[in-house]
């Protein structure tokens, strides 16, 4: 599996200890060097059944500057991937892609049973 990440995010820190924690392997990639491309985050986000506003980092910096709260009801779903593959700040992280799964963000309770269920 892959654990997506930006290294000086507490959270992407938090999850990263727990996945060391748990003896889970995993192959890391930082989401500011390496960013996510379009036909990557379409495929996460058609795999994880999540809606596609859940990809964006709603907190983040460039998110706010852009003032995308107000402008994403208005894009289409493309619009939305293109924008988020310019970017990997814009990402919500972390992101940890399994062969069957895509978790989005860290919420230890939310990786631990879908891990543990393997």
């Amino acid at each position: 599996m892959t654990f997506i990440c930006y290294p000086k995010c507490t959270t992407c820190q938090r999850a990263r200890t727990w996945l060391d924690k748990n003896q889970i392997a995993y192959t890391f990639r930082d989401i500011k060097t390496e960013r996510p491309d379009y036909d990557e985050l379409a495929e996460w986000y058609k795999r994880s059944g999540l809606p596609l506003k859940r990809f964006f980092n709603t907190s983040g910096l460039l998110y706010k500057s852009m003032e995308l709260k107000d402008k994403l009801p208005g894009m289409s779903e493309e619009e939305m991937l293109r924008l988020l593959s310019t970017d990997g700040m814009l990402v919500k992280r972390p992101l940890l892609i399994g062969d069957d799964f895509v978790l989005v963000g860290f919420k230890e309770a939310e990786w631990e049973n879908r891990l543990n269920s393997k």
